[in-house]
């Protein structure tokens, strides 16, 4: 079976120079992009209701750029007049720039970790001493809390933010030869806006173990898997399944 249309579960890359945009060019596909999950803030009274007061916490860890607009939306909406003297532990370079969009970056503590939450696990055990907040989504990855907990640091989480199902009632009867996963939530997503999903001659693309995993879980046949040696970025192993299958 040719391919000639894929739907990435995620929003369209705003970067000119995207991988995506140069498979395009390459194999001569249509992709469309559409979110199949998306994030609510919880309110200011959600977030006190888990025993939360901002005041009580010298360092806020960082995981994601929701986690930074959400961790200032809360402080925004309890009047809470985040102090000069806060630390900043953000997961990677990215959350760190972001960050730059409420905090003067030059004037503040801002500890930068490589990409994955336990390189930046040094970082936090060099401050050990600190009161830590960890402003997250209801879905955290098991391996934060586990990090934490070795590092025998004083440390809370808070939900201020959650991962929703979107809405997809328009593409009950919109047909793609490849859909592409990133998490399990968007396996979810898929399967409780379309109860009745067959896959068919659907190609299922998934990134990382927790979205095979996933699939597998729901009856999902997997044909496209990334990352891998030989094909590092979902582009990348799109690209050489569609150069086979285009080839037949």
């Amino acid at each position: 079976m040719k391919v000639k249309t894929i739907l990435v579960s995620q929003p369209e890359p705003k970067v000119e120079n995207s991988p995506y945009f140069d498979l395009i060019d390459r194999q001569k596909v249509k992709i469309d992009f559409r979110p199949f999950i998306h994030v609510e803030g919880v309110s200011g009274k959600e977030v006190r209701s888990q025993k939360i007061d901002l005041g009580n916490f010298s360092a806020v860890i960082l995981t994601s750029r929701n986690a930074v607009d959400h961790y200032f939306r809360i402080a925004d909406e309890m009047r809470f007049k985040v102090p000069d003297t806060m630390k900043y532990f953000c997961q990677s370079e990215a959350v760190a720039y972001y960050l730059q969009k409420y905090v003067v970056y030059r004037k503040r503590k801002i500890y930068v970790g490589k990409r994955t939450f336990t390189e930046l696990s040094p970082l936090i055990k060099k401050y050990k001493n600190e009161k830590f907040l960890l402003p997250s989504s209801d879905k955290l990855k098991p391996e934060v809390p586990n990090v934490l907990n070795d590092l025998k640091v004083n440390w809370k989480q808070a939900t201020f933010y959650k991962t929703v199902v979107s809405d997809l009632s328009d593409l009950e009867n919109v047909f793609y030869d490849i859909l592409v996963f990133f998490s399990p939530s968007g396996i979810v997503s898929l399967l409780e806006n379309f109860p009745n999903f067959k896959q068919n001659d659907t190609r299922i693309a998934v990134f990382g173990n927790t979205t095979v995993k996933a699939a597998a879980e729901n009856g999902l046949r997997v044909d496209i898997q990334a990352p891998t040696p030989e094909t590092p970025s979902m582009t990348m192993a799109l690209e050489k399944y569609i150069k086979e299958a285009n080839k037949k």
